[in-house]
């Protein structure tokens, strides 16, 4: 068992055991929002299928209207119509023009558009004020071309990437099935939400913030019944979770007499590392019992937060084979202190701005690893090397929250 190693050393060692599922789901195009791709998918269609029109107006023959001016307008027959579902199916004679609107083909044997806004009807004929063109004809394929791959596996699958899976002609998506992870919160003292707190309890906010955070990454979030502070309880609990890919703990990772989830795992269960160099979050535990990863989170409430962050979401993003950073990495301008830890690295809260073409961010105050508060003020960890406080008017490495604006 390795103890008190680098950030960098434990990710290595999480991303190792995180084997990416294979197991792959046809969903529903509404289902699959936030989903991950499980394989290329090319166009079935070329779009659009035709050259058509962008604009509202007439198609013609360019060489018909070369010359039209306000002063000098052009003269042409109608002979059709094209809307929307029904488009005309003739063939453009020079002298001729067809009413075309934004979407619909360009009929056969036109080669040139002018917007409406350009002409003047009157009866079966329309007056041109200026030369049409072919500037606002879509050409065949400019967006997808039949056979192409545009969406790949590992892709997150956004509003737009689900409009793009339609427009290329899906109606189910191959996503890799979420991955189940179970949370299992230990301590006699913790107590559910709505129940009676009693003296020395504390309510159980890790579920339900790790649970968050799980769902966020892309997992399914199990929330097992609390287990209390026996190793038979801990141990029951597992048994009884199912089958999972993940479990998190929270709590009983440290080093007092009840921190039975270590003292579990040093019997039964085989230990990859434990405490890691960092603030908050030392007490992390990295391990796997029965073949299950199980990493055990800090029980102060912040601290399980960013561990998971960044530790639990990685190994997330490795399991479904995503193809976006599981965080990022911005350069800010520090507004208030932030206070180095003197021998590890610190992730200090803070709130994250954009002003003036710069990142700005300033701590939300106590860094107390159970001010949970903070969590819900900030959108942003400053990080500081082991002993490197930062003042104001320094520039700063900062992580964004997933999802913060």
């Amino acid at each position: 068992m390795k103890q008190n190693i680098t950030v960098e050393a434990a990710l290595e060692i999480v991303l190792q055991q995180a084997k990416p599922l294979e197991s792959i789901e046809l969903l529903p195009l509404t289902a699959a929002y936030g989903g991950i791709l499980g394989a290329e998918l090319s166009a079935k269609v070329n779009h659009p299928y035709t050259d058509d029109t962008a604009v509202d107006g007439y198609a013609c023959l360019e060489a018909d209207t070369r010359g039209a001016s306000l002063g000098n307008p052009v003269k042409l027959k109608v002979v059709g119509q094209s809307p929307a579902g029904k488009p005309f199916t003739g063939k453009l004679e020079p002298g001729e023009a067809v009413q075309v609107f934004t979407g619909t083909p360009i009929p056969k044997g036109a080669n040139a558009v002018i917007r409406v806004e350009d002409t003047l009807r009157e009866g079966d004929y329309v007056w041109l004020m200026k030369p049409a063109s072919a500037a606002d004809i879509r050409r065949k394929g400019d967006d997808l071309v039949l056979g192409q791959t545009y969406l790949h596996k590992g892709d997150l699958v956004t509003p737009g990437r689900v409009g793009l899976a339609a427009a290329m002609g899906y109606d189910q998506l191959p996503v890799v099935r979420r991955p189940r992870v179970g949370i299992l919160s230990t301590g006699d003292e913790v107590v559910e939400p709505g129940e009676p707190l009693p003296y020395g309890g504390v309510y159980n906010s890790n579920s339900y913030s790790v649970a968050g955070l799980v769902l966020e990454a892309g997992g399914e979030p199990v929330i097992l019944p609390k287990a209390s502070d026996s190793v038979e309880g801990v141990r029951a609990q597992l048994q009884r979770a199912g089958k999972l890919d993940l479990l998190l703990t929270t709590g009983g990772v440290s080093m007092g007499e009840y921190d039975i989830v270590r003292q579990m795992l040093e019997r039964e269960g085989e230990i990859h590392f434990w405490k890691v160099k960092l603030q908050p979050g030392g007490p992390l535990l990295f391990a796997t019992w029965n073949g299950l990863p199980l990493m055990g989170l800090p029980g102060n409430p912040v601290s399980a937060m960013v561990t998971f962050l960044l530790f639990g979401r990685p190994f997330l993003f490795k399991l479904l084979g995503r193809t976006d950073a599981p965080y990022s990495l911005v350069r800010a301008v520090a507004d208030t202190p932030f206070e180095a830890n003197p021998t590890r690295r610190a992730y200090r809260r803070a709130v994250l701005r954009w002003e003036n073409d710069r990142y700005r961010v300033a701590s939300t105050g106590n860094q107390s690893s159970g001010v949970l508060n903070s969590m819900a003020v900030g959108n942003a960890l400053v990080v500081l090397e082991a002993g490197l406080s930062a003042q104001p008017g320094d520039s700063v490495d900062v992580i964004p929250f997933p999802g913060a604006s």
